[in-house]
């Protein structure tokens, strides 16, 4: 079953490993990779990538790309959201901390932002447009 506005948004909102794609030319099966991301319900999609990327040049290129959220214990749950890019910034301190924050521990966070090189980053945000949603375990 379809999941409700409310819910595909908090279940976005939560911390999940999602897999973003965008398109990688012609004769070229779309590009799948894993993500961190950051997402408040109502807002956009944000995920950081190097500026050098593939992956940032072909989001650059496409103007869009979508993510899907997942999860697999019971019941499974998927979120696939799909929209432009509305922004590209250079990564920050606070949105790198915010981000790597969902997913390390949190003693862990300092140390990773402090080795990271800020000026190599891009940050992407992604207006949601179409959204796909299930709750397997809700037949």
């Amino acid at each position: 079953m379809p999941l409700s506005v409310e819910d595909r948004e908090a279940f976005l909102a939560d911390s999940h490993i999602a897999a973003m794609a965008v398109d990688a030319g012609p004769g070229r099966a779309p590009l799948n990779v894993p993500v961190w991301y950051d997402y408040s319900p109502g807002g956009d999609v944000r995920f950081l990538t190097g500026a050098d990327s593939r992956k940032a040049v072909l989001v650059a290129k496409a103007g869009r790309f979508s993510l899907l959220a997942q999860r697999s214990s019971p019941t499974y749950r998927y979120v696939s959201v799909e929209g432009p890019v509305v922004r590209a910034d250079p990564t920050t301190a606070e949105e790198l901390t915010r981000i790597a924050a969902r997913y390390l521990a949190p003693e862990d966070v300092r140390g990773y932002v402090e080795s990271s090189d800020l000026s190599a980053l891009v940050t992407f945000r992604m207006r949601p447009e179409r959204w796909l949603s299930a709750d397997l375990g809700a037949l």
